[in-house]
């Protein structure tokens, strides 16, 4: 979940039992951001779909999401990343990165902005020695059942729910939607990507196939 008109906000995030744990700091003010993702087939998907509104939870929209991520000095996807996401005409910057810690359970820091103008922005970081790495589609769904979100994506290389909110919301909604055989999905977009994606041109992509034309 993002949070909305805010510059920059320091984001704690763990990893655990199929959870993914954010502790994000803004100012003074300090919020717990729980989610699960799972991986879903066809059926599961239609199913999905199906038992939402069934269970009471409230079409929020869809969007289509291209999400870019840079490559440069001091960034790997698998320690640090920046990313621009677009969607339509707005955008948001996003920088995570993975904390050392002795724990098992993963840390990482995450700011981010939202950002009027990507194509001004993506100029000043190609400037900087930020070229575009990976980039991947997806299309999203978003559903609220009380105040947890559901979000249905779909990308190149396969279909996916996430639940945020608190853990017990995550498993009331699991125990209401009541789909056999879901899997948790515990790896992110970007090593997705990484594993499914083609390169073209020297950026990684996994894109939608567009019609052709006649």
């Amino acid at each position: 979940m993002l949070i909305a008109n805010c510059d920059l906000g320091a984001v704690t995030r763990f990893a655990w039992t199929g959870f993914e744990i954010g502790i994000r700091q803004l100012g003074n003010d300090m919020a717990i951001e729980i989610e699960k993702k799972y991986r879903l087939t066809n059926k599961q998907h239609e199913s999905v779909r199906r038992r939402l509104p069934e269970i009471g939870a409230k079409f929020q929209g869809e969007e289509f999401e291209e999400n870019t991520l840079y490559g440069g000095k001091g960034l790997a996807v698998d320690r640090s990343v920046l990313r621009l996401r677009r969607v339509g005409d707005s955008a948001l910057l996003t920088y995570k990165e993975r904390l050392h810690t002795f724990s098992s359970i993963e840390h990482r820091r995450e700011d981010e902005t939202r950002v009027d103008d990507p194509a001004a922005l993506n100029t000043i970081l190609a400037a900087l020695g930020f070229t575009p790495a990976l980039v991947y589609e997806k299309r999203r769904e978003t559903w609220v059942w009380g105040k947890t979100e559901i979000v249905i994506d779909e990308l190149p290389f396969g279909l996916f729910m996430e639940i945020e909110g608190k853990e017990r919301d995550i498993r009331a909604i699991e125990t209401r939607l009541a789909v056999k055989n879901l899997k948790t999905e515990n790896l992110t977009y970007p090593q997705l990507t990484l594993e499914n994606g083609k390169k073209s041109h020297g950026i990684i992509e996994a894109r939608f196939k567009r019609p052709r034309r006649p």
